[in-house]
């Protein structure tokens, strides 16, 4: 059968991007590998791909080259929307402070808690997305950030059709959405209902706050802050940071949780390994598993920027390739994480290697904002889950999307 780039290079150029996009979701390891190694860097008329590591380092440590414009119809003036501004570096700093890195292993021991009651009184039985990748995140914001009276339902379609709409919803996935316009409306009707009660939430802490009150929540301490003019932050920014806690903890959790264990679970040896390793006294003895099996799955294969001026990619190597201003480019750090050249025997699942060259939370300026609550709610989920005595998957369904929508589970009770 003729190799990935020989077909490529066969197709019409219209016709590639659609091409290149199903190997890219349908068989990555084997396309990313003939990338890497004759054509790390793959321009298509909707977007130029770079597979190699040191390319897609350099993307992401460049803002000033590669920016993140197509975030910004998406989500407005939200700091993360931004490259090196100053509101960028206040809020994210601010939002930094407030999520407070010694929660951590009291977060942990939350999460483990409540994942472990939640499949308890499912009784064997369980839609695992709805049920608990999605739920226990959830449950968390309600928990930690101050969503507390958050329906949940409506929490949970609030963060999905933002993350639907920013991350999958851009130009280049036109040939993959059958409407993109009704997800930009989905997504501006959830805006619309979780700004509403957003300003009511705050208005709530702030009445709080005004009668003595002394709320830890991150809303709370936000408000505490916009009142005593230390920073330049408003209510009105309170309301859109608290919003963006929301939308980033509960989608992308979820689709790395349930990866993940698709990785573990696939293989009987994986499998075993891990489920030793979840019935240890300590809780991190999972977490090599988990990452490593998101190193082969993960939930963005890709990071896409907008060439700000006329680039280089993989300069002064026999790929030099020209990228011109306003290209798409998608760093593509899947198979960056399969790169010899900054990970040691990449095709080896090696739960001890480390988190090291890996891009799990993204890198550079716009690395994750929770990495640090992710980095241990993702894997005790998780281990929560291998804990469960004669565990039986059916296939993961995401419902021609990209995103898990469902995974039936059993479990002898």
């Amino acid at each position: 059968m003729p190799g990935y780039l020989e077909r490529f290079d066969a197709t019409p150029a219209a016709e590639r991007w659609p091409l290149v996009r199903g190997w890219l979701f349908g068989e990555p390891l084997p396309f990313f590998a003939e990338l890497r190694a004759h054509r790390p860097v793959l321009p298509t008329p909707e977007a130029t791909l770079a597979t190699r590591f040191a390319d897609c380092a350099e993307i992401l440590a460049r803002p000033d080259l590669y920016s993140v414009a197509l975030y910004r119809p998406k989500q407005g003036d939200y700091w993360m929307a931004q490259d090196d501004t100053a509101v960028h570096w206040r809020e994210k700093g601010i939002m930094q402070a407030i999520l407070d890195r010694e929660d951590v292993p009291a977060i942990r021991a939350w999460v483990a808690t409540t994942a472990a009651a939640r499949l308890a009184a499912a009784n064997g039985r369980i839609d695992a997305v709805a049920g608990l990748t999605r739920a226990v995140p959830i449950a968390l914001v309600q928990e930690w950030f101050g969503f507390d009276d958050g329906d949940p339902d409506a929490l949970c379609r609030w963060s999905y059709w933002n993350q639907m709409d920013a991350f999958w919803n851009q130009p280049f996935d036109a040939v993959a959405v059958p409407d993109p316009g009704e997800i930009v409306r989905q997504r501006e009707a959830a805006n619309a209902e979780m700004r509403d009660y957003l300003v009511a939430l705050v208005r709530r802490r702030a009445a709080e706050l005004q009668a003595g009150g002394t709320g830890r929540d991150p809303v709370s301490r936000l408000l505490r802050l916009a009142g005593s003019g230390a920073a330049r932050f408003d209510p009105a920014r309170v309301v859109l940071n608290v919003g963006g806690l929301l939308i980033g903890a509960v989608e992308t959790t979820s689709h790395a949780v349930v990866n993940a264990l698709d990785v573990l679970l696939a293989d009987p040896q994986r499998r075993d390994a891990a489920r030793a390793a979840a019935a240890a006294d300590d809780p991190a003895a999972i977490d090599g598993f988990v990452f490593e099996a998101m190193r082969f799955r993960p939930a963005f294969p890709y990071f896409f920027r907008t060439c700000e001026a006329d680039a280089v990619l993989a300069r002064g190597t026999d790929h030099q390739t020209a990228v011109p201003k306003g290209t798409t480019v998608l760093a593509v750090t899947h198979a960056a994480m399969f790169d010899a050249t900054a990970i040691s025997a990449p095709e080896r699942f090696d739960p001890g290697r480390g988190n090291g060259n890996t891009f799990h939370f993204g890198a550079g300026l716009h690395a994750c904002l929770g990495r640090a609550i992710g980095g241990v709610m993702i894997p005790e989920i998780v281990r929560q889950a291998l804990r469960l005595p004669e565990l039986a998957v059916g296939p993961v369904d995401r419902r021609g999307g990209p995103v898990p929508e469902a995974w039936a589970w059993t479990w002898r009770v």
